[in-house]
């Protein structure tokens, strides 16, 4: 049986301003880990038999994770385009808007639509790739929105669309 995959589709190339730096902060820090976990593995090395070392496992483990995640964010911040103006029309939904949604329950959401490489559901943050977010492009206030979900299509008129770093 053979381990190949096919190659996942390319996610959007688009970050916020406060995406890409902390992209590049946690680039940062992880050359400085590396250094101290590389400390740490030379020592674990010295103490003799590789095989029973846990503490040389382990560290050879969590170096390989590390420079996998370099490898990575060193391959994708030169691709990514950083947004940093508003769009002209701030009346519809772009990216990096906050859009606030009523379901038929009555109930409001919150969503920021921003970058694959920084999405966070628990902040209400999501992918532009994301299927709600691809339903709200371009909608503005009043719209009716129809996403279909796994539990079903949700419907929602969105209630208001704003521009910025935060909720507030």
């Amino acid at each position: 049986m053979a381990r190949w995959r096919p190659p996942s589709s390319k996610s959007s190339p688009y970050i916020t301003a406060e995406g890409a730096e902390k992209l590049r902060a946690e680039l940062k820090g992880l050359w400085e880990r590396r250094a101290d976990v590389t400390k740490h593995l030379s020592a674990a090395a010295a103490e003799g038999d590789r095989s029973e070392n846990a503490e040389y496992i382990y560290r050879k483990k969590e170096l390989r994770e590390i420079d996998r995640r370099i490898r990575y964010l060193q391959k994708r911040l030169p691709e990514l385009k950083v947004v940093t103006q508003l769009p002209s029309d701030r009346g519809r939904v772009f990216f990096g808007a906050w859009v606030t949604l009523e379901n038929v329950d009555g109930e409001e959401s919150t969503y920021r639509i921003v970058g694959p490489d920084e999405f966070d559901p628990q902040k209400g943050w999501i992918s532009v790739d994301s299927p709600m977010a691809r339903a709200l492009l371009k909608k503005a206030v009043d719209d009716e929105v129809i996403v279909s979900t796994p539990a079903g299509p949700m419907r929602g008129v969105i209630v208001d669309i704003r521009y910025g770093p935060d909720k507030s």
